[in-house]
């Protein structure tokens, strides 16, 4: 049911509105999230990296992010710029079984530390990135990949292309 209610739902990803209306909570700046994660919940779901700003991004050529395995996190401007999606506030979509570790994890990457997962790496690159909020979404009833996956397609299917930091591979 659960499946079925997401892949018909007319989520548009291009407001908070948009996204607090899908049923994400939270919405706390990864400033604020960088010393204390208790207020995340340790259950499974899947969680958004959002950008309130409406104004152009501001890359930077070296970002704060960590290594993973020992391999730099940085990309070129150009490639920061063709992955950049216009009109949406969601740079990010990730999931986890326990998002107050998996967010942990993510900020401290962000913070310089290593980190043994690389995903939505872009994000350290962007200016304001502690200004970013973070909002989740519990999965009780569902896979938390199977929820990310079908919230990444129907992001595809709206603007063409991937969020921001989600990689392929």
């Amino acid at each position: 049911m659960y499946k079925t209610e997401l892949q018909k739902s007319d989520m548009k990803f291009q407001t908070i509105k948009d996204v607090e209306d899908s049923g994400f909570t939270g919405f706390i700046s990864i400033e604020n999230l960088q010393n204390d994660t208790s207020m995340i919940p340790s259950c499974s779901g899947v969680y958004m990296v959002i950008r309130a700003e409406e104004t152009a991004p501001q890359f930077l050529t070296k970002g704060t992010g960590g290594f993973f395995k020992k391999q730099d996190p940085n990309v070129g401007i150009d490639v920061l710029q063709d992955n950049w999606v216009d009109n949406s506030c969601v740079l990010y979509i990730g999931r986890s079984r326990s998002l107050r570790e998996r967010i942990r994890q993510y900020i401290h990457f962000g913070q310089g530390k290593p980190a043994g997962h690389k995903g939505g790496r872009y994000i350290w690159q962007l200016n304001d990135a502690k200004q970013l909020l973070i909002c989740w979404k519990e999965t009780s009833e569902g896979n938390p990949q199977e929820t990310e996956s079908l919230l990444i397609q129907k992001f595809r299917s709206i603007y063409g292309k991937r969020p921001f930091a989600n990689l392929v591979g």
